[in-house]
Parts: structure tokens; C-alpha cells; sequence
């Protein structure tokens, strides 16, 4: 970068994660971030107060990028029945991309997320903010029953029902053979507790 005035936020974001995946978070540091942009680290600190500040900002647009993959799956047209299997097949299948195609990086967010739970809790939060609002269309459609609490906690208790196909700490798992046949079987499950 030849110049701070063009240093943006997004583009340290986009440094940090490079400077993450290649040294990982226990060794990567403000002034390497610095030095892949070409500035002192001071201009990163007028940015970012503090390395813990950089981080959270970091793990928070990673996050980001799953809520907003999904957004079709809620916006679309069409039964929501099967916009939610899309939804838990689409965020099934971002997951399980993350973790295989870069398993450095998934270990680096995994320490990240660690670290920023509220991160984590805001995420969690969206994306069932999302499902919430896909079982309120499918009981305007007749095809959702009318939940016995609410459908914010409906559509948490759908979220914990997959977990295993979506929480980092099973990622293991996901290649397992037996994975698409144990997912397809939640899902279905999930449907039929689900329907009118």
C-alpha cells in the first residue's frame, strides 16, 4: 500500500486474515498485519485501539459471510419448507467448504471464536433470526403449525436440533461417510415436528 489516507478498515481486514492464515493466531501480530500493508502499525491502532479489537472486527466478517450467503434462502420465493431444508443444506455445505478447504483457517477461527463469544452469540442470533422468519412465512402458508411457545424459540430449538451439521466443534465429522444420510435425516425429522 503506498500511502495511509487509502488504508481502509476493510482493506487491514482483509490483511489480517491473509497474516492469520499464514502464521496462525498465536504467532500473527499487529506489525506483521502492518507490514503486509505497507504502513506502521500505528496506522492499524487508528483503525483498530487494540490487537483484541482487530481480531474481533476479523472473526465478526468471517462470521458475516455465512448470514449473508443465506439471505436467499429467507428473501426467495416459494414454500418454506423447502427454503428451510435449502437454508440448513446451504449453511451445512458453507461450513463443511470452510473446513475442508482450509483447515488452517478453520483451526485459526476456531481460537478467534474462542476469544469472542459476544461475536459468536450476535452470529447465533442472526442466523436464527433467519429461520425464524422462514417458519413464520411457512405458518402464513398453512404448511408450518402454529409453535407452542413462539417462533423465535422454535426456530432456536431447529438451530440446536442441527447443530452437529453446523457447529464448528464437529467438523470432524462432516466427512464422515454416514454424514449426508445422518443430515438428511435431521432435516426430515425437523419437518415433521414442524408441520401443520
Amino acid at each position: 500500500m503506498a500511502a495511509t489516507e487509502t488504508l481502509t478498515a476493510e482493506r487491514i481486514l482483509e490483511a489480517t486474515e491473509e497474516v492469520l492464515r499464514r502464521y496462525g493466531p498465536a504467532k500473527a501480530t499487529v506489525v506483521d498485519v502492518a507490514r503486509v500493508l505497507g504502513v506502521s502499525h500505528g496506522s492499524v491502532y487508528r483503525h483498530f485501539r487494540t490487537k483484541a479489537a482487530l481480531r474481533e472486527a476479523v472473526t465478526e466478517r468471517w462470521l458475516e459471510r455465512t448470514i449473508v450467503a443465506l439471505v436467499p434462502y429467507v428473501e426467495a420465493a416459494g414454500p418454506a419448507d423447502e427454503r428451510l431444508t435449502g437454508w440448513l443444506t446451504a449453511l451445512f455445505g458453507l461450513k463443511r467448504k470452510k473446513a475442508g478447504g482450509e483447515p488452517e483457517l478453520m483451526a485459526t477461527f476456531q481460537v478467534l471464536i474462542g476469544e469472542n463469544s459476544a461475536v459468536v452469540d450476535r452470529h447465533e442470533d442472526h442466523l436464527v433470526e433467519q429461520i425464524e422468519s422462514i417458519l413464520t412465512d411457512g405458518h402464513r402458508e398453512g404448511l408450518f403449525a402454529a409453535p407452542e411457545r413462539d417462533f423465535a424459540t422454535t426456530a432456536r430449538a431447529v438451530f440446536h436440533a442441527t447443530d452437529r451439521f453446523h457447529n464448528p466443534a464437529h467438523a470432524a465429522e462432516w466427512s464422515a461417510p454416514d454424514a449426508e444420510a445422518a443430515f438428511t435425516a435431521v432435516v426430515a425429522l425437523v419437518q415433521r415436528a414442524l408441520k401443520a
